[in-house]
């Protein structure tokens, strides 16, 4: 684990919720730290939907609490069964982030028997808390998903760049094809959240204009691409290398796979303004991998047995290559509107 900008604001909103909570003179200051630590969020759509939540389950929480406080007292059954029922409802509000720190304002409240004077105490330090970490989500090294995404998807192509070039040659030990392999999936599934989080701020917090949106469907195929392109090393794993297959078959599938490599490795240049638009680059690209499939389609229906392993392998390299040149077509696209 690195030490990242979420790290540093969550103790900020801690240290700030602290101070208010003392400057206001309010006992526990601690529970108002408690809820700045549950508050930090990863973007700023994510920061506003868990204050609005918390407010909605808290509000309703401290009410429920109250009541079973003036009811039960603060027998550790009827607290249990509150914490149930609060569990219920935020589950059914699909709510479900903001649990935690509901049910801390339902404990503390029926710990002193449901009196409301206690009960407005703590749910004001459980707001101090919130709205500090919502401030310091903000002001404070705001999250820029579009900047840190993209320099994943760079490191991510330089990942799967490696593990694509040596698959089939064999040329890197097992077991670190096997390490990176699977680090490379968890990097992608981590762009798939931070994309998810770009997909949400769009949509949630603004009408998005139309550069906006699509940029949003170029980040997409990107993801795709390399998504894909894991999708090829899985299937290599699986299936290449228990197939029966000649010297020169072997060089056949390492040249396209360097193929596909060289041309993903040309489409993110584009993206970085560093290639102009190769339109008989793509053109030459499209046959050739139409034609790398045609071949392993014909040995199969010429030569069945050995050859269906291979056929899975050339037709998970065949749409790989379908998806790259998809994402070239949106790339050409971003560069010709950029040129007006």
């Amino acid at each position: 684990m690195t030490f990242g900008a979420r790290m540093l604001k969550t103790g900020i909103s801690v240290t700030l919720a602290l101070y208010i909570a003392t400057w206001l003179h309010l006992p526990s200051p601690v529970i108002a730290a408690v809820a700045a630590i549950f508050a930090m969020q990863p973007s700023i759509y994510r920061s506003w939907k868990y204050l609005t939540d918390q407010l909605q389950t808290n509000t309703l929480g401290a009410i429920l609490a109250v009541l079973g406080g003036s009811l039960f007292s603060n027998e550790p059954i009827a607290v249990g069964l509150v914490c149930i029922l609060v569990i219920m409802i935020c589950l059914r509000l699909k709510m479900g982030e903001t649990i935690g720190v509901t049910l801390v304002t339902v404990v503390v409240i029926m710990e002193a028997s449901g009196q409301w004077e206690f009960a407005l105490n703590r749910f004001v330090l459980i707001l101090i808390g919130i709205l500090s970490a919502f401030v310091i989500n903000i002001v404070v090294y705001p999250p820029k998903p579009k900047v840190q995404y993209e320099k994943q998807i760079h490191d991510t192509f330089d990942q799967l760049s490696l593990l694509l070039r040596t698959a089939i040659s064999d040329e890197i030990k097992e077991n670190v094809f096997r390490n990176e392999k699977r680090e490379l999936e968890d990097t992608i599934n981590k762009l798939a959240d931070k994309f998810k989080l770009m997909e949400e701020d769009q949509k949630q917090l603004k009408t998005p204009k139309f550069s906006e949106s699509r940029q949003l469907v170029v980040y997409k195929q990107m993801l795709k691409a390399l998504r894909k392109g894991y999708e090829v090393l899985d299937t290599v794993e699986q299936h290449y290398f228990q197939a029966v297959r000649s010297p020169e078959l072997n060089n056949e599938f390492d040249q396209h796979l360097e193929k596909l490599t060289k041309f993903h490795e040309h489409i993110m240049l584009k993206f970085d303004n560093k290639l102009k638009p190769n339109l008989d680059e793509a053109e030459q690209f499209e046959a050739e991998n139409d034609q790398f499939l045609r071949r392993m389609l014909d040995r199969y229906a010429e030569q069945r047995e050995g050859v269906l392993r291979l056929s899975i392998v050339s037709a998970e390299m065949y749409e790989y290559g379908h998806q790259l040149e998809r994402l070239n077509r949106l790339a050409d696209h971003s560069q010709a509107v950029s040129d007006k």
